[in-house]
């Protein structure tokens, strides 16, 4: 079996790390490069970082971050938020990230993708996929959850594997900071017919549910963030927890 990784995600605004329920009610939580620094010594796989303040006027804030957290850790990091061009992705590998992740601007022109990875490779792109059920179909959503496409989830997966994605990051919005455990069954759909890893994310409240992504809903890392900012589950704890259930964690 793959070992399966473990991906605290640092939602970052204004270079601080936050926190809130579906993108709203944001509050301060702690500072990116220290929390990132801390969360490599407690054994983490891979950090994940997200800018949602994605501006004009919060990237050159964002890439000197990016640079300072580069230097701090020593484990793989992707960065994502606001990544719209060739340009975005090449000033934020440039400035040390491992791997950039892309979402709404992919959605927008799906080509994003293929000329990213065309550049730099498959393995340097991760494609964010922000869904919710509406009546009762997945649908595809941008800007954090905010506005509904015409995309379906999992016609969206299977395109963004084929145009050069090397991983999926899948959060359902209808999850996301509630604590009340992932998508379990949408994850394992996943698995049927993707060849490329899938990250889940949205909805991590206790061991069980990270057990239960990882082995029912057969996703390939657990992100979360409550639960590790807050200190509700140290990851040596968790990684404990899970090698004592029979996974196989990195």
């Amino acid at each position: 079996m793959v070992a399966k990784r473990i991906i605290p995600c640092l939602d970052v605004k204004d270079g601080a790390v936050v926190k809130g329920i579906n993108f709203e009610g944001l509050r301060e939580v702690g500072d990116a490069v220290a929390m990132g620094v801390e969360y490599s010594r407690q054994g983490a796989d891979e950090l994940v970082y997200l800018d949602i303040s994605a501006s004009k006027e919060s990237r050159s804030t964002f890439t000197q971050l990016v640079e300072r957290i580069a230097l701090g850790i020593d484990i793989p990091f992707t960065v994502g938020g606001g990544i719209g061009s060739l340009d975005d992705a090449a000033r934020l590998l440039d400035s040390g990230a491992d791997k950039i992740s892309v979402n709404s601007a992919a959605v927008a022109r799906p080509e994003l993708i293929s000329e990213i990875a065309g550049r730099y490779g498959s393995q340097f792109v991760v494609c964010a996929i922000d869904a919710k059920c509406i009546d009762g179909r997945w649908t595809v959503t941008t800007h954090g959850g905010s506005r509904p496409t015409e995309r379906e989830l999992f016609a969206w997966a299977r395109e963004v594997q084929e145009r050069g994605a090397g991983e999926i990051l899948f959060t359902s919005m209808d999850h996301d900071g509630t604590r009340a455990g992932y998508a379990c069954e949408q994850y394992a759909q996943m698995a049927e017919f993707l060849r490329i890893p899938v990250i889940a994310s949205g909805g991590a409240g206790s061991i069980d549910d990270i057990a239960e992504v990882l082995t029912a809903g057969r996703a390939d890392a657990a992100l979360a963030a409550s639960i590790f900012h807050y200190g509700t589950i140290p990851i040596p704890t968790l990684k404990a927890a899970l090698r004592k259930r029979g996974i196989t964690i990195r």
